[in-house]
């Protein structure tokens, strides 16, 4: 099994798939590999790159907490958090100053973001408009969690700032929620034009969601061992699947707990690495 991340991976920095990248994962498929997408992205922002390689397998999406079908949408197994614990989460980010971003499950819930902006209204930042605006995803807004008419179908909380204004919220969640959540805090997706550093994201998940339980889940179903998976990703919501899968390899591009995390280094997303990595797994080099 091949599980490929999206952003900074399968994706070049303009966020496209180029056909080096898409031909090779076609010629996986054809030679027997089962192939997953795994990214923190939501089904919804990741069906374009789904149609550039053609994915029709299920998908992991959501930074782990959902397996989907990209054909139909369907929600195939979720990780949801628990509505206690998503309402304490979104209260301690409207606490900090910032809208709380609640990802929904889209097959349960039928939309996919609740924004809830506090009796404050916490303005949502620029770079999260402009992210729901390019991707049109269906979001709705609320004052409180209280007004969220389906809290059982919530996989994740965040919210999206400059790296200075989350570090509160982070500091509190280390502090008060410990073994309860699984976070990861690293730069958003920004408009090309943008510096990547200049504004990052904040992702809260139960602590049983992450990339590699996800996969763990689909190979089972498939008897796929754990030995013979290869997981490619560039950054730190990739290193449960770098670490867990047989073969771990770190896009050129990636951060350095990533690099040494991985059994091998391939080339960056702007050379096409995710195809140089397959072509090196395919001709048992790797």
């Amino acid at each position: 099994m091949l599980a490929i991340d999206l952003d900074g991976t399968l994706l070049d920095p303009a966020g496209r798939v180029s056909a080096r990248n898409a031909e090779a994962i076609a010629r996986a498929r054809e030679a027997g590999l089962a192939v997953t997408v795994c990214t923190g992205r939501g089904l919804a922002e990741s069906h374009f790159a789904m149609r550039a390689i053609g994915q029709e397998e299920p998908v992991v999406v959501a930074g782990g907490s959902m397996i989907a079908c990209p054909r139909t949408g369907a929600t195939l197994h979720r990780f949801p958090m628990h509505p206690t614990l998503s309402s304490r989460l979104v209260g301690a980010i409207l606490d900090h100053g910032h809208a709380a971003l609640v990802l929904k499950d889209r097959h349960a819930a039928g939309y996919d973001y609740l924004v809830v902006t506090g009796e404050q209204q916490h303005a949502v930042d620029p770079t999260t408009q402009w992210w729901f605006e390019t991707m049109r995803v269906n979001v709705r807004l609320a004052r409180s969690i209280a007004e969220d008419e389906h809290p059982d179908h919530t996989v994740r909380v965040g919210a999206c700032a400059r790296p200075a204004a989350l570090e509160g919220v982070e500091a509190l969640v280390r502090a008060e929620f410990g073994g309860l959540v699984c976070f990861h805090n690293f730069p958003a997706v920004v408009e090309a034009d943008k510096d990547a550093d200049s504004v990052h994201i904040l992702e809260l998940f139960d602590a049983r969601a992450d990339k590699w339980s996800a996969i763990r889940h689909l190979a089972a179903e498939r008897g796929v061992d754990a030995a013979r998976i290869c997981a490619i990703g560039d950054q730190v919501n990739d290193l449960t699947m770098i670490r867990g899968a047989g073969l771990g390899v770190a896009m050129g591009n990636a951060i350095p707990d990533v690099r040494a995390a991985a059994g091998r280094i391939t080339r960056s997303n702007s050379e096409d690495g995710v195809a140089w990595a397959v072509e090196r797994v395919m001709s048992g080099e790797w």
